[in-house]
């Protein structure tokens, strides 16, 4: 019998392990630890493939979130209607600076937020609205982004599990006002430890972010401390030393209460070296899909987010629908094969939102889906034969 993990760092790893190592020593060497080139450099690189002006890291896909709904103007008391099919960080961000999730039912084969839910849940207090492209397959942006315009209201897209998916040619985290990443070990573009990013083509809001994430201080505090209130300051001029790249006298001006979500230099080395791959890990990603699509097409499961013209996922996730979840998932483990169980519960029924007053079956989408929702392996060093095998077990449980 093999054993197919569900998910294999270590593989991609030894993959690129002397071109990673000599870029983690190279930053160890230059004593420059925190910001500096790598980071820059880096950062530039994502702006570039992405297409936006701006992308600015910060520590994990959870700060990109309540940073990004920060910038935007959403305080405490305001709503942000999301999708209760995500990660927990998704509206965690939301209720970490006081606001209120306000959550919209899904669509089944998408999976993603139903635009024509949303609408029906905005109020006079709604101030952003936060789709997740969820799994790597873009939301219904054209119809969202509508939504945005007629309402004045700013999108902003989780795009923590979708680097390198695009939506009618354009890649995803350039859709909306903003764009947020994550860089955890586990997604598509991966770093050592955690990570994220900000993406948006605003001038103004990315010296707001760039402010928030570093304690609101310094030049980008002081601009955005002007864009913020409209008052004109110069004490920042005050500071007589040059910076150099080790200390910064300007960063004893603060003008926000921000906080610290710098980007390690040494997490955007090893970025920076995955970065030029990530297409041929999205390809291989794809390939996989498309071959356990194939060997599925028979089966008495629903295959959501498929058939798409207009969008490309980048299948962080490969995922069917079941009404035999929990004895396919052991039928699987029995042959060595890993399974992830995404979500179990959504959002809108876990115990820390209890406060907002959601029952069993206010979404009932979402709760179906949770309920028959099972992903398989599709990392990108995969085998064939590991493929197969997953697939076979798959039909050989359905008796195909």
């Amino acid at each position: 019998m093999k054993t197919i993990p569900f998910l294999d760092i270590n593989r991609q790893y030894k993959s690129i392990q002397s071109e990673a190592e000599k870029s983690v020593l190279e930053v160890m060497r230059s004593g420059h630890y925190v910001e500096g080139e790598c980071v820059g450099g880096f950062e530039d690189a994502i702006a570039q493939y992405i297409d936006v002006k701006h992308a600015i890291t910060c520590n994990s896909g959870t700060d990109a979130l309540r940073i990004a709904l920060q910038a935007t103007g959403v305080q405490a008391g305001d709503e942000v209607i999301t999708t209760p099919f995500s990660f927990f960080a998704t509206a965690e961000a939301i209720a970490q600076i006081g606001a209120v999730p306000v959550f919209a039912d899904i669509r089944e084969q998408s999976l993603n937020i139903d635009p024509d839910q949303i609408e029906g849940v905005i109020t006079d207090k709604t101030k952003a609205i936060l789709p997740v492209h969820i799994f790597g397959l873009p939301a219904d942006m054209d119809e969202i982004n509508n939504i945005s315009d007629r309402h004045g209201i700013p999108v902003i897209e989780d795009a923590c599990q979708a680097i390198g998916a695009s939506y009618n040619g354009r890649k995803a985290g350039s859709l909306g006002r903003m764009g947020c990443f994550s860089f955890y070990p586990t997604k598509n573009l991966g770093a050592f430890g955690d990570g994220g990013m900000i993406t948006t083509d605003d001038d103004s809001l990315a010296t707001i972010i760039r402010a928030y994430k570093n304690h609101g201080a310094g030049r980008n505090g002081a601009e955005a401390f002007e864009y913020l209130s409209g008052e004109s300051i110069r004490s920042i001029e005050t500071a007589s030393q040059t910076p150099d790249g080790l200390y910064d006298p300007y960063k004893y001006y603060n003008y926000l209460i921000g906080g610290n979500s710098r980007l390690d230099a040494m997490q955007t080395a090893v970025l920076g070296v995955k970065l030029k791959h990530l297409d041929e890990y999205n390809s291989r990603r794809t390939d996989i899909a498309h071959a356990y699509l194939n060997a599925f097409e028979e089966l008495p499961v629903t295959l959501p987010q498929t058939e798409y013209t207009d969008r490309t996922s980048c299948w962080h996730q490969f995922v069917l629908l079941t009404d035999r979840k929990a004895e396919l998932t052991s039928y699987l483990s029995d042959k060595g094969i890993g399974t992830g169980n995404f979500y179990p519960v959504p959002l809108h029924l876990q115990k820390a939102f209890k406060g907002l007053g959601y029952k069993e079956g206010d979404l009932p989408i979402a709760e179906n889906v949770c309920k028959k929702c099972i992903c398989l392996p599709v990392f990108p060093e995969l085998t064939d034969d590991e493929v197969n095998y997953v697939a076979e077990c798959v039909r050989e449980y359905y008796g195909k």
